[in-house]
């Protein structure tokens, strides 16, 4: 990536005069998020329906870091990630993020056109019946590599274009969402999103295991999801003057949360002029894979988007 475009990128991630390294985030990579927790909370259950604990999840993460070790899997690969599996496919996020590799959602874009974009050959499927034999494997796996937060964690191609999104950058968009959702350490949520979504990434996946939820879809405190749940996931941002304030702005290229309600969450800023979005803040990703949309996306210190 050309220096001058690097540079711009690094003028949107800013805001006012805060710059992200000025930032501090209590977890420096996804992988350290899952130790910690576990540290913290290892005895505490995390998801209702399966009966699965803080240890219980680091373990498979483990378990499933080896499983990729031995599908000859290294740090810093990037792996296309296939599943329908919610929880399959969290376990395999964080087994790449421990491994320190980094993971490619192709959403609906042809696998082809996503290994020549993301340069890479890898592809990875996962189901309830590998996560069977990953399961059978010891739980004493810990990589010598530890990912630093300004390195890639996901690509994704939910709009058609790679996407890159930093360990940074998924962190500190869940930590602006904890401070605005509301709900405190323990409380109970049901999410209602596509596995294959920023969406889910966010929301369904980093978020709970951050703040310390309990993923119930029995009986939850809360629900998160599309339409007709207590928080709404929305795409439509030219509207965000008229959201109600549990509607979710999603902006994919702002690592997933852009607003909830009509107003941006912490460390992100936006405006909007006339048909585009101009938007800046930690939450902005590194980049597009291709360098030519970099170049007309990024000027004036600001990230801008096409309604």
């Amino acid at each position: 990536m050309e220096l001058e475009i690097k540079n711009n990128i690094y003028k949107a991630q800013c805001i006012g005069n805060v710059e992200p390294i000025e930032y501090m985030i209590p977890y420096p990579s996804m992988r350290s998020l899952i130790e910690g927790q576990n540290i913290k909370y290892s005895t505490q259950i995390i998801i209702e329906d399966l009966s699965i604990t803080n240890l219980d999840f680091y373990n498979l993460v483990k378990k499933a870091a080896m499983w990729l070790s031995h599908q000859g899997i290294k740090p810093k690969d990037r792996i296309i990630v296939n599943s329908v599996d919610h929880f399959s496919k969290t376990i395999l996020l964080f087994g790449a993020w421990h491994l320190g590799a980094s993971v490619i959602l192709p959403g609906e874009e042809k696998i082809e056109k996503v290994k020549l974009e993301a340069e890479t050959k890898i592809q990875i499927n996962i189901n309830k019946k590998v996560l069977k034999i990953i399961s059978k494997l010891p739980s004493d796996y810990i990589s010598t590599y530890k990912p630093l937060l300004n390195q890639e964690a996901l690509i994704i191609f939910e709009k058609g274009l790679g996407i890159r999104l930093s360990h940074y950058n998924l962190l500190v968009n869940v930590n602006s969402i904890q401070k605005e959702i509301g709900f405190p350490s323990r409380s109970r949520v049901s999410i209602k999103l596509d596995c294959n979504s920023i969406s889910w990434i966010i929301f369904g996946s980093i978020l709970p295991i951050y703040c310390g939820y309990i993923i119930d879809n029995i009986k939850p405190d809360f629900t998160i999801g599309e339409k007709n749940c207590d928080f709404n996931i929305r795409h439509d941002l030219k509207n965000l003057s008229e959201y109600g304030e549990k509607d979710i702005g999603i902006c994919p290229e702002n690592s997933g949360c852009l607003s909830i309600g009509n107003k941006p969450i912490h460390l992100t800023n936006y405006k909007v002029n006339k048909n585009k979005l101009e938007v800046n803040g930690h939450s902005i990703m590194m980049g597009y894979l291709d360098n030519s949309k970099n170049k007309e996306s990024f000027y004036n210190g600001v990230l801008n988007l096409d309604f």
